[in-house]
């Protein structure tokens, strides 16, 4: 029964209905020795000895009177609860508030899992964890120049919102319609047209608050985010990129374009911002951090590029999980095998980030004709990764429905895996091929 949710543990409720049940119990003895008295000294007419079953035996009563309060009892909580919480419930989901308590609940005792990324990947990733816990901190690159976030981050000033508002949407409880409105996109209208309403909305929130991080808040409050969300850094930064055909490429939105040319590394303009405080607080206290999936030269390094982000990941003792993309991106990682973006990463920001890889081993899902991307392959040789101090660990992760991408609960999954295996087994060996789910 839904109503036995009440008594798990973690719900916070039994002690409550514990003493609730002791100032009842005090009340009926207060009422039961005066009826007593009055019993004992008044003349009752004999319909009274009826009704108060006076012909059954004493122990037999007490039973009886003890069922029927406690069944009186226990509707009548019920029905208050429900009258209560119908104020601040949305309508119709009135019976299910236990279930909603006992998830967030059991959500506020989930690790502290640190999610560093940006555009679709890490939302992705986010709709997943999202049913393991609520201790979740989105760290999110603000290099993005191009599109919405690009007309805005020169017409404001601010950081760009686009990300942003991808991850507020993918940790937002509110209601579904509310989560569609932040993702709207404007199909016309002079100067509207290709802004998203959550972008604008952000920027609205920043002039009324005063400050960037203050409005991601707010906003996050608005829709009820599990979680929260945070910058690598609020430098005004730009990524640039040195490619083998065209030398020096400037700007995210220009880095990864078919013919710009096989990139050779990538960079931040100014190259060393100062990292968010509260970014590296939750870096350095975190159970779990997770890096991808997702553009791995415009979303991963960027953040990563940030030196202080490197150092506190490097700096911290908790399990610490690549997430190599399930497909190749044109423009950025082509013809990139399992070991290649482990080369990238180690070229950028070093030797000894990471403890795990997480890779996808289902090759079989359909990928689009016209994007000219394959799965990323196992090749064979993951020597590289034996070398680095890397546990390769293989698992299905693909979205069946879209080859592109990952599949939230499945990533989650194997994460959530990846972390109590660690919790549970400290000797595991660190340099071992694991296949999740065999």
């Amino acid at each position: 029964m839904d109503s036995l949710k009440w008594l798990y543990p973690g719900m916070h409720v039994k002690r409550w209905l514990l003493l609730l049940l002791l100032g009842v119990i005090f009340l009926g003895l207060g009422t039961a020795y005066a009826i007593t008295n009055v019993y004992r000294e008044q003349p009752f007419p004999e319909w009274v000895g009826t009704i108060t079953l006076q012909f059954v035996p004493r122990l037999v009563r007490a039973a009886l009177f003890l069922v029927l309060g406690v069944g009186v009892a226990v509707y009548a909580f019920a029905r208050l609860g429900k009258s209560l919480l119908s104020a601040f419930v949305p309508l119709g989901r009135e019976d299910k508030i236990i279930d909603i308590v006992y998830q967030k609940r059991l959500l506020s005792r989930g690790p502290k899992v640190v999610c560093i990324g940006g555009g679709t990947g890490l939302s992705t990733l986010l709709r997943g964890m999202k049913e393991y816990t609520s201790n979740i901190t989105a760290i999110v690159t603000v290099a993005d120049n191009g599109g919405s976030s690009g007309r805005l981050r020169v017409d404001f000033g601010l950081p760009p919102p686009g990300d942003f508002r991808q991850c507020i949407a993918a940790l937002a409880d509110a209601e579904p319609l509310m989560t569609k409105l932040f993702q709207y996109r404007f199909n016309g209208g002079s100067g509207l047209e290709g802004h998203s309403f959550g972008n604008l909305f952000i920027v609205a929130m920043s002039d009324i608050t005063g400050n960037f991080e203050r409005a991601i808040r707010e906003s996050s409050r608005v829709l009820a985010v599990r979680g929260q969300i945070l910058p690598s850094t609020l430098a005004n930064l730009d990524l640039a990129a040195e490619t083998e055909e065209l030398g020096l490429v400037e700007g995210e939105s220009e880095i990864g374009h078919t013919g710009k040319g096989r990139i050779k590394r990538v960079f931040l303009q100014p190259s060393h911002p100062a990292a968010y405080p509260e970014a590296l607080r939750a870096i350095l206290q975190a159970d779990l951090i997770v890096v991808g999936p997702g553009s791995l030269y415009t979303s991963v390094l960027p953040n990563l590029l940030v030196d202080d982000i490197a150092r506190a990941i490097r700096a911290s003792n908790s399990p610490k999980v690549y997430v190599c993309n399930v497909a190749t991106q044109a423009g950025e990682t082509d013809d990139f095998h399992v070991s290649d973006h482990l080369q990238v990463l180690t070229d950028h920001v070093g030797f000894q980030l990471f403890d795990y890889m997480l890779v996808n081993n289902n090759p079989n899902a359909v990928l689009p004709a016209h994007a000219h991307v394959r799965p990323v392959e196992i090749n064979g040789d993951l020597s590289k990764a034996d070398a680095m101090g890397v546990r390769v660990v293989l698992a299905d992760l693909v979205n069946p429905e879209n080859g592109l991408r990952h599949e939230p609960k499945k990533l989650a999954a194997s994460l959530m895996r990846i972390y109590y295996d660690r919790s549970q087994s400290a000797t595991a060996k660190p340099r071992e091929l694991t296949q999740l789910g065999a």
